[in-house]
């Protein structure tokens, strides 16, 4: 894979790139169940209910009442999933409780910090992200968030990557994006003039565009910043 030059800025995706929920989205479901009266609901079902709720989802805002209706047809048939069951799992989600930072991550950060590469975040998410980078200890990294709640915009959608290039003061040309999905990630990101590399920790997706397996082979793609130290 060739190394690209004339690239001063890097942005991210969130959810599968620099977090995952932990242990997974079933167990964290269960758990909550568990607090609210309901045992030993299985995270491995759980997973696979999530799973099918989101594959079959749709156009989604990561509105709070779209998040409702998602738990809700993910313990359809299983329990009732209450209002106060809901907002505990809203609430979870939004700490660092729920998730965990892929080891690769701060050490990539550090080094594309010290690189002088401007950072920043382009994600599908809610008004819970930016208290959650907090938490898990992220935020530092980042001069720029385009998060589709508050763009009103999600990627694919050129203007939420747009955005961010305005907010690291770059053009998008000279701005890579990283994130795990080629339909959100990769198209979208290329349609806004970016450069982008898919991350695959799996090895198993498509392999049409430029694929890395972890972050840690990031910093060799990319060649001097235009801002460099």
């Amino acid at each position: 894979m060739s190394q690209r030059t004339g690239i001063g800025g890097v942005t991210f995706d969130v959810g599968g790139t620099l977090i995952q929920p932990w242990p997974s989205v079933g167990h964290v479901y269960s758990r909550v169940a568990e607090r609210h009266g309901y045992q030993n609901l299985p995270a491995a079902e759980l997973n696979r209910r999530f799973s099918s709720a989101w594959a079959a989802k749709g156009t989604f805002s990561h509105s709070r009442r779209e998040w409702q209706k998602l738990v809700n047809e993910t313990f359809r048939g299983l329990i009732p999933a209450s209002e106060e069951l809901f907002e505990d799992l809203y609430k979870r989600f939004g700490t660092r409780a729920a998730w965990r930072v892929f080891d690769d991550v701060p050490s990539v950060l550090d080094q594309l910090r010290a690189r002088g590469f401007k950072l920043g975040i382009v994600s599908n998410w809610d008004e819970r992200l930016r208290p959650l980078l907090n938490d898990v200890e992220l935020s530092r990294y980042f001069d720029a968030f385009a998060i589709s709640i508050e763009v009103g915009a999600a990627k694919p959608d050129s203007r939420i990557f747009e955005r961010a290039a305005a907010a690291l003061g770059l053009e998008p040309g000279s701005v890579m994006h990283v994130g795990d999905t080629v339909e959100e990630d990769i198209k979208g990101a290329h349609g806004a003039g970016f450069a982008a590399v898919l991350l695959d920790r799996q090895a198993g997706k498509a392999r049409d565009s430029e694929v890395i397996e972890t972050l840690q082979a990031l910093p060799a793609l990319l060649g001097k910043p235009l801002h460099g130290s």
